[in-house]
């Protein structure tokens, strides 16, 4: 199966805003981006692969810049319909739609990168991951830490710090 040349939807109107907000981090971060994961939704669109008959929904990665405004407040705008629907296999159109997005937050070698996903990001749901301040500390190793859903996640839970991710949407 060729990969299609995927394009994107020249006017996106399901614009929302997604604020990372840190508290407890010991120290700053050097660098903040993130990204938003696509897919295609109905798999009836895609061709089988010819190996195992199986289908592979097509992908796509899009960067999220996150703007700081405030003490440890970021935001950065995606949109549901950002990847264009179309008829990329003569099968029918591929409709897209978010996965989930990722506010990635890296201190050395270390990239905490906590998601939200398409259900919370419609729901303005607030996702909140905590990290154990260990792993802040210990930043010469390369990894990527997504936390944890609660502190309790950690044998010293009092030492942790917290990224929350909540969506709303932003009418243009």
């Amino acid at each position: 199966m060729k990969n299609p040349d995927i394009k994107l939807n020249p006017n996106p109107r399901m614009r929302y805003e997604i604020t990372a907000t840190v508290k407890g981090a010991p120290g700053a971060f050097e660098a903040i981006g993130g990204h938003v994961d696509y897919k295609v939704m109905n798999p009836a669109c895609v061709p089988l692969t010819p190996y195992n008959g199986a289908t592979v929904e097509p992908k796509k990665a899009l960067p999220v810049v996150y703007e700081r405004t405030g003490d440890g407040v970021y935001k950065g705008v995606v949109y549901v319909d950002h990847v264009q629907d179309e008829d990329y296999f003569g099968l029918g159109v591929c409709h897209w739609s978010i996965v989930g997005a990722t506010a990635d937050f890296h201190h050395g070698q270390v990239n905490f990168s906590p998601a939200i996903y398409l259900k919370d990001i419609l729901a303005g749901t607030e996702v909140v991951r905590y990290f154990s301040l260990h792993s802040y500390e210990n930043v010469s190793h390369d990894s990527i830490d997504v936390g944890a859903p609660s502190k309790s996640a950690y044998n010293e839970p009092e030492r942790t710090f917290t990224i929350t991710l909540k969506a709303a949407e932003k009418l243009q």
